[in-house]
């Protein structure tokens, strides 16, 4: 069985209403992305506390129908429905159908973080059984370990955490952070995501790896002091939870902050220079990690 699969840019205030039309005209479904990901213009999809919930300025929306299906009579039936012109420029292709489970967990192998240190899937075998493995099943949820940015933060953890450390993890994803927090020393690990589906993969994968954690919405982490508060999200997000992930850092705690590209870290740590003392940024593949620890005495 094959597909077809139409990709094309509209305004990010009208990819919602036309994601619903094209599924109500036929399609079988819509992705919709942010067309400046990757750049200095990324943004967060989702609301700041306190904020309305933010669209993107620009998206892309890949539509996916059957073989057969008048692709073109569904897509302006749809887009006549959103109120959104016809898109003259897009991109047309056929997608053949693949097992897409096997085809996923292709994609995801066993990942050295350090030599004590894997990330691996639950369907892997651990290449090194001696060391701390963390079984990880991401779901829809953001942290596999591949990217620059978990990286950065997993060798943080592995050579900074100290031990019997209260961690927060703010916009946990997989809940892969808390989880190697917990594995390599912390008494306490607390990760905090707007997104459901996040939080269920995070305490999955916490049980599979026999860890504790906790994970909550965010206002019902326990508002305590934490030693070491971590948060992978991007620039802007950053920015704007400034004063909440310092007032939840402990005097002489930590603030681990990543998702944030090269060019971005400058803005960033001034910032959070407000609260902190921060180190010079360390980079991998353009993206920067942010370390800096809370005015005040040292963190018990």
């Amino acid at each position: 069985m094959s597909f077809q699969q139409i990709t094309f840019e509209v305004a990010g205030a009208r990819a919602d209403a036309l994601s619903d039309a094209l599924m109500e005209a036929g399609a079988l479904s819509v992705e919709v992305t942010d067309a400046d990901a990757g750049t200095a213009d990324e943004k967060a999809a989702f609301d700041e506390p306190g904020e309305a919930a933010r669209a993107w300025d620009r998206c892309i929306v890949t539509v996916l129908f059957a073989a057969d299906a008048k692709a073109d009579e569904v897509l302006r039936e749809g887009c006549a429905a959103a109120d959104v012109p016809f898109p003259s420029a897009r991109q047309c292709s056929a997608l053949e159908d693949q097992d897409w489970v096997r085809l996923t967990r292709s994609q995801f192998k066993p990942i050295r973080i350090t030599p004590r240190l894997w990330i691996i899937p639950s369907w892997e075998t651990a290449p090194e059984p001696d060391a701390i493995n963390l079984r990880l099943d991401p779901g829809v949820a953001f942290g596999t370990g591949s990217h620059p940015t978990t990286r950065l933060c997993l060798l943080w953890l592995a050579s900074h955490l100290p031990a019997g450390a209260q961690v927060l993890d703010y916009g946990c994803g997989s809940g892969i952070l808390a989880i190697a927090a917990k594995r390599l020393g912390a008494a306490h690990a607390v990760g905090v995501d707007i997104d459901p589906q996040a939080l269920v993969a995070a305490r999955d994968n916490a049980m599979q790896n026999g860890v504790d954690a906790e994970f909550c919405a965010p206002g019902a982490e326990p508002a305590i002091g934490y030693g070491v508060v971590l948060a992978n999200i991007l620039a802007n997000p950053l920015i704007a939870l400034a004063p909440l992930l310092a007032a939840r850092t402990l005097p002489g705690g930590s603030i681990v902050l990543s998702g944030v590209l090269e060019d971005q870290a400058a803005e960033v740590s001034q910032t959070y220079g407000v609260w902190f003392e921060m180190s010079t940024p360390l980079v991998e593949e353009g993206w920067a990690l942010l370390v800096g620890r809370r005015h005040g005495e040292h963190a018990s």
